[in-house]
């Protein structure tokens, strides 16, 4: 049965559904669809083989044949620690499980770690498309801290069959730069191998979260305008897809910008013009706020997913539509979604990426 997709965003879902956007308009928007690889992708430098690997990613599960991707990552057993993340299901210790949610659920590829996608790979690598995640932050080191490191090699995920790698870099960290070189570097021998690179783009410094007048902390590590530069840097760098979170707010530059303090380039028609915000970044529709992450993804010709954050309980399934619909209506190319689910019985785990799915197949919901 269809999700219900109007029901689910309640209040919100006249403000989502039949908004249009006023900022950029969607038809200078390389926008995802069924002939995207032609379209789009087979302008690059990328090899026949990364795009005949990216087409197959296009081509598997319940959004074949869209140009939409529904990604199922399940690599928080080292970045938020196995017992946090699986003890609200421990079957997915085993890593046969998240494979087979993946599968039930209907995605276009499973994103996991080396050693999970390994595991079951002479089994699984020919039925779905494997997504290795080649670094992490794991959280043993403590104090814990904000660097990734890497977990092992092109060459191992690209002989466990895998079609695609993928990345985090924290920009805005002290090791960020290196985290930039040791990724492009990586990047590039993957698409030697032929094979599709996806980049985390996330930030981290503890001052983004900035002290207002009123005395009250706001975190800005999701603001459309920090995480839409993180992306252009991916892009960059040759991310074929970029994993984002859905901005919650605006104006990172302009606060960490007041009270004397001088930090990066900005312009404050970034907010008014292009978020519809005002000039010091507050308000915006969130679909122009996700908007203003394609634009810095060379105007979508580097798709964009965003991630499904963390479980909350019984609010996951609305939560889980309604950043399918903001992404979707953005210009966006899905959503990369796991705590949602795999926190979860694998029925109703499966039943979430359904209905993120439904989003992406339901034609009324169109780009703003």
């Amino acid at each position: 049965m269809p999700t219900e997709i109007r029901s689910l965003l309640g209040k919100d879902a006249d403000a989502l559904l039949n908004y249009e956007s006023k900022t950029v308009a969607k038809g200078q928007i390389h926008l995802p669809g069924p002939d995207f690889v032609d379209r789009v992708f087979a302008q690059t430098d990328r090899s026949p083989v990364v795009l005949r690997n990216f087409q197959t990613i296009l081509n598997t599960g319940r959004l074949a044949g869209t140009g939409f991707v529904s990604i199922l990552p399940v690599d928080q057993g080292i970045e938020h620690s196995a017992g946090a993340s699986f003890a609200p299901n421990p079957a997915y210790f085993d890593p046969e499980n998240i494979v087979k949610l993946a599968i039930e659920g209907g995605c276009n590829a499973v994103a996991s770690t080396l050693g999970v996608l390994g595991a079951v790979s002479r089994k699984y690598a020919h039925k779905i498309p494997f997504l290795v995640k080649f670094n992490h932050n794991e959280m043993l080191t403590y104090p814990n801290t904000f660097k990734q490191s890497y977990f092992g090699s092109i060459k191992q995920c690209y002989e466990m069959g895998a079609l695609a790698v993928g990345a985090t870099i924290y920009f805005g960290s002290d090791t960020s730069r290196e985290e930039i070189a040791y990724v492009s570097d990586m990047f590039d021998e993957a698409h030697e191998y032929g094979m599709v690179t996806v980049l985390w783009c996330y930030t981290r410094n503890n001052a983004f979260k900035v002290k207002g007048a009123d005395g009250k902390s706001v975190d800005y590590h999701a603001s459309a305008d920090l995480t839409g530069q993180a992306n252009h840097l991916g892009a960059t760098i040759k991310a074929d897809i970029i994993k984002q979170k859905l901005p919650t707010n605006n104006g990172g530059y302009a606060a960490i910008n007041s009270g004397g303090s001088a930090y990066g380039k900005w312009d404050k028609r970034v907010y008014t013009n292009l978020c519809g915000s005002d000039e010091a970044g507050k308000g915006g529709h969130p679909i122009d706020l996700c908007r203003y992450q394609v634009l810095n993804n060379y105007m979508g010709r580097v798709p964009l997913i965003n991630s499904g954050g963390e479980s909350k309980g019984e609010s996951d399934l609305a939560e889980a539509v309604m950043t399918a619909v903001v992404n979707k209506r953005a210009g966006g190319m899905g959503l990369i979604s796991g705590r949602k689910a795999f926190q979860k019985p694998m029925k109703d785990g499966a039943a979430l990426l359904h209905a993120v799915q439904d989003v992406y197949l339901d034609k009324s919901v169109t780009v703003a």
